[in-house]
Parts: structure tokens; sequence; C-alpha cells
């Protein structure tokens, strides 16, 4: 059976594959252990209190199985485009179209949440300016070819390890920790863990990266349902640590109540000395996952725009850098623009219901699939598609709200058209 899958529609040029496995795996610890791990734990624990920990094995579960089911559909369909490409071939163009939208314009929120997450770390009083700075400079690494995005994208991950690392081990080993921390009591309600699970999810959102990519990837067959599971192993296990090593020392109130959450346990594990090497982690965190990102959001608008669902000159491949040029710059520009203007904590509600929305159509893809085709065990697709829903519409009621208007005006679009 072929591998290659649809050839791009629109007369658009065919990306070159240029990525193999551990650039593929890189590519998606770069956009999963990034700022999420720092922005996203502070409003998660304020949703669930002492059910944080539950939170995350609930957006753990539920993005196991949009991550199965994503590779078993790249595998099939290694195009760029992801869950758009998916949506189109298995359940029809109108799901393909409202999955790329909502991608589109979730992660056009995250990019510019990044940026500015970026920019409260380097400079606060000027935090926006460094974020439209961050997005400049990024777009520019994008736009001079995918393998010095993989490169960077490399030494960023190398260095927010080693954070991370360096936070979880001064927590766990001070003695200010104490495990009954962990336990969870009365207040933490069932709709407070869900909303906090869906606010985890933005953090772990980033192997849809890896699928995005799948015309750029070596062997996609075997390549990107490998790179998809170990990149989404390392960042369970990751997350669940400092997670642990947070809470020992802040306990679930004061984590609830921080803007800087890891700089805060530092400090009280009794090593304020390690605070600023944390913000710069947090800093370049923030800049591998708008990497990243913009990276993703590009390959998508590329695909849409090959089907014309988006201005077809968007569609252009540089014929010396071999990337989609065009969308790389609208991407940027539009980032930009949101970063200048916008704040972080409304932006991760916002993308988390737009990708949660993408990836029930992922699910929903996935069941399509026959056996012959490599369908994930059924229920897979089911537990993943149901724990989109539900986390989805448990978020605060505004990023619901604005991501169903969004949601309607891209149908309403479509259906126009």
């Amino acid at each position: 059976m072929s591998t290659a899958g649809p050839r791009p529609s629109g007369g658009s040029r065919a990306l070159r594959r240029h990525l193999g496995v551990f650039d593929a795996v890189v590519i998606g610890l770069g956009s999963m252990i990034g700022a999420g791990i720092f922005a996203a734990l502070a409003p998660a624990a304020a949703a669930a209190r002492s059910g944080l920990l539950i939170g995350l094995a609930l957006a753990g579960l539920v993005a196991y199985c949009n991550a199965t089911s994503s590779a078993r559909l790249a595998a099939r369909y290694p195009q760029s485009g992801g869950t758009y490409v998916y949506g189109r071939e298995r359940l029809g163009a109108f799901w393909g179209y409202l999955a790329g939208w909502g991608f589109v314009v979730g992660k056009t929120a995250s990019c510019a949440a990044m940026a500015l997450t970026a920019g409260s770390y380097v400079w606060p009083a000027q935090a926006h300016a460094v974020a439209v700075a961050a997005v400049v400079a990024l777009t520019v690494v994008n736009y001079v070819g995918v393998r010095k995005a993989a490169w960077l994208t490399r030494a960023i991950v190398a260095v927010v390890l080693a954070v991370l690392a360096a936070v979880a081990t001064a927590c766990l080993t001070s003695s200010a920790a104490d495990t009954g921390r962990w336990a969870v009591g009365t207040e933490a309600g069932f709709h407070g863990v869900l909303q906090a699970a869906g606010l985890l999810f933005f953090a772990f959102a980033g192997y849809a990266r890896i699928a995005t990519l799948g015309e750029e990837v070596r062997d996609p067959r075997r390549t990107i349902p490998r790179a998809i599971s170990v990149a989404l192993a390392v960042t369970l296990v990751v997350y669940a640590v400092v997670a642990l090593s947070v809470l020992a020392v802040l306990g679930p109130e004061r984590l609830a109540h921080t803007t800087v959450p890891l700089a805060d346990a530092v400090r009280a594990a009794g090593v304020p000395g390690l605070a600023p090497a944390v913000r710069a982690g947090a800093a370049v965190a923030a800049l591998g996952s708008l990497l990243a990102l913009i990276l993703g959001v590009s390959r998508t608008t590329l695909a849409m725009a090959r089907d014309r669902h988006l201005p077809h000159q968007l569609a252009a491949i540089h014929p010396r850098f071999e990337v989609p040029h065009r969308a790389e710059l609208a991407v940027g520009g539009v980032v930009a623009v949101l970063a200048a203007t916008t704040d972080v904590r409304g932006a991760i509600g916002f993308s988390s219901f737009g990708v949660l929305a993408y990836y029930a159509v992922a699910n929903a893809s996935a069941w399509t699939l026959t056996r012959d085709e490599g369908r994930p065990p059924r229920p897979v697709p089911v537990l993943g598609a149901a724990g989109c829903l539900v986390l989805a519409f448990a978020l605060p009621a505004a990023s619901v709200l604005w991501g169903a208007v969004v949601l309607a005006l891209g149908a309403v679009a479509y259906g126009l058209r």
C-alpha cells in the first residue's frame, strides 16, 4: 500500500522531506515542553485546587488518545495540514475545513500567548515590544528553512529540560517539601477538575506539529507515529514530575495565586538564586513553543490555501528555502499584531477551545480507518472525541463563548463560499 497519500491539491509544489525521527521528536518536544508548563499550572490550580493532579492526568489521557489517532492518520496521509487533511479525506470537505479553521485561529492565539510570555519574563515593562520582536525573529528563522528551525529547536529543548530538572531537584530535595500537599481535598470539584484539564491540555497539544509537518518527514509511515509517541511520553513524565515538585513546596492554594509558579517554587524551596535561571528558561521555552507553533500554523495555512479555503497566493513554496514563505509571513504578521494588542491568560482558554475542536475531528476521522489502513483500537478515538468535547465545554465561559463564535463564523464563511 502506498504511503504517499494524496498529492498536494491546487497545483502547489510539494515540500521536500528533510526530517528524520530525531528532528521530528525534537520539534514535538519543543512544542509541548515549552511555556505551557510555566504558564498553565497556576490557572489550572485556581480551577481544580487540590484536584490539580487529577486534571493533569485527564489532560494526559485525552492527549494520548488524540496523539494515537493523529499518528495513525498522519502515517496514512503524510501531507502538510494535519487534521485539516484527515477530516477532508475521511469525513468530507466541510469537516476538514472546520478543523483547519479551528487550528489556525486557535494556534494563532497560542502564538501570541507564547510571545507575550517570553516578553513578560525578559522585560516585563516592555512585554508587548519584546513579543513583537520575538515573532519577527522566529518568522525569519522559519523562512530560511525547516532544518534551521529544527536545529534551533534542539538547543531550546536542551535548555528547557535542564531548567525543569533543576526546578524538580531543588523542590523535591528541599526541607520545605511536603508530599501531604499532593492529597486531594473536598474542595476539588468535578467541574473545576475538568476545567483544569482543559487548561492543561494547552500545554500538551504540541504533538500536532509533527503531523502538520508530514510532508517534510522522511519515511512518514514509520517516522510520524514513532516521533509522536516518544515526544508525548517524554512530555507526560516531565510534566508529572514538575507538577508534583511545585505542589510539594507551594501547595494548591499558593500555586493558584502566583503568576510565576516555578520561580516562586524554587524560592519557597530555599534556592532563590535559581529563580533568574527559571525566568530565563521560561523565556527560552516560550520562544521554542512559538517557533514550533509558527511552523505548524503556516503548514495548515498552506494546505487550506491549496484548496482555496484561504487565499491561493499563500500556497506558494519558496524555490530556494523550500518553505511556504507567504503563509509564514502572513502568520507572522497576524501574530505580531495580536502580540502587540492582547494578553496571555485569555489566549490560553481561547486556544484550548479551538484545538480541542480540531482534535475531536481527528478522532472522528480515525474512527473511519479500516484495519488495513492501520486504525487505532476502537476505544481510543471514542475516548479522544468525548474527552475533547467535555474539556472544551468545561473551559471558562468566555473561552467557550468566543471559541464557539469563531467556529460558527468559519462555518458561515464556508457556507457562503
